[in-house]
């Protein structure tokens, strides 16, 4: 096997407990996966620009240099300061600019990365078209390489009502969303898991928070979970719900499908590729009226349920391992 190094720049709170995120955990499967490959892998922790620039000064000449697009996004003019002399592969889990109220700064900043990069790795066929439609990016440099999933239990939950959502809790995500929704429902019967940091947007969570209250129980939040709380709360859940009003590809609906539990989903960014294996119910995004309807719809339809969950679990096989998505990056690297 022939030895590689790359030096692969994340944000430096990549193992903070207090702020998982799907990008997090893409660039630490990511950084073990290529280790497993034989790569010899440098990790830099950037805290903001300045470390970000002198991360990439250490970078020795002709070397390669992967780079979390969050990363890149703060530091465009070190990227390009250096993009002649080492090997820039950008990856990017988001398009930036595709966020509502995106900075002109934010889009600029986005686009030089891009222009940098020898090649762009992106989460998603969603995320790979945008890009290549707000930039100069050709398809011929970009590589896709989905998110992965382990093997993991079939889901075993005792009540149809059990409902999960899982991820940072933000605008984006649409929590709030979801809480107008169940206000609509007008009965009792179920219980909703939100599980996510609340750190990122500490406002936002904290007004969902508050909103979250007026359910008397029926609404958690817990904030992150650990490995195995998350694993027990995927257990004994019967639906995971995404109400997002942005997302590349979805994490949590891959782990989620990865255990056979239906998705009900907002369609928009790279959801309905995810879920093109069936097993999920979608809906317009920012409608809380039809995402009441489907979930009403969960709720008093048992063939409904019963077809949903024998589709969701035969889509299990169709998803990537995680080994999988590191082989498809390093594809890019040995391209760059």
């Amino acid at each position: 096997m022939i030895a590689r190094t790359v030096h692969v720049l994340v944000p430096a709170w990549i193992d903070d407990v207090d702020r998982v995120s799907g990008g997090n955990v893409y660039d630490r499967e990511l950084i073990a996966g290529l280790r497993l490959r034989g790569w010899t892998v440098i990790s830099h922790e950037v805290v903001d620009a300045a470390t970000g620039a002198a991360a990439l000064l250490a970078v020795p000449d002709g070397a390669l240099a992967l780079v979390d697009g969050l990363v890149a996004g703060w530091m465009p003019g070190a990227i390009e300061a250096v993009s002649d002399r080492i090997r820039i592969v950008l990856l990017a889990h988001m398009v930036a600019s595709a966020f509502p109220g995106a900075s002109s700064e934010t889009t600029h900043a986005e686009l030089r990365a891009v222009q940098s990069a020898r090649r762009v790795v992106v989460t998603s066929r969603w995320t790979a078209d945008e890009l290549t439609r707000r930039t100069p990016l050709t398809c011929d440099l970009t590589t896709i390489a989905r998110p992965g999933v382990h093997a993991a239990p079939t889901a075993v939950p005792s009540r149809d009502g059990d409902l999960i959502c899982v991820g940072v809790i933000a605008p984006h995500k649409g929590q709030d969303l979801l809480l107008q929704a169940l206000a609509r429902l007008h009965r009792t019967d179920w219980t909703c898991l939100m599980a996510g940091s609340m750190v990122p947007f500490d406002l936002f969570a904290r007004r969902v928070a508050e909103n979250a209250a007026a359910f008397d129980g029926n609404v958690t939040l817990p904030g992150v979970l650990n490995a195995e709380e998350l694993e027990a709360a995927y257990r004994r859940s019967s639906l995971l719900i995404a109400p997002s009003r942005l997302e590349s590809s979805g994490m949590a609906i891959a782990e989620a499908r990865a255990r056979g539990i239906p998705v009900l989903a907002a369609a928009v960014g790279g959801i309905p590729d995810t879920l093109s294996g069936g097993g999920a119910i979608l809906v317009d995004p920012d409608d809380e009226v039809a995402l009441a309807g489907a979930i009403r719809s969960w709720l008093t339809d048992p063939a409904l349920r019963d077809r949903l969950r024998r589709e969701a679990r035969n889509a299990r096989h169709q998803l990537p391992r995680w080994e999988e998505t590191a082989a498809e990056v390093e594809k890019a690297l040995i391209a760059a």
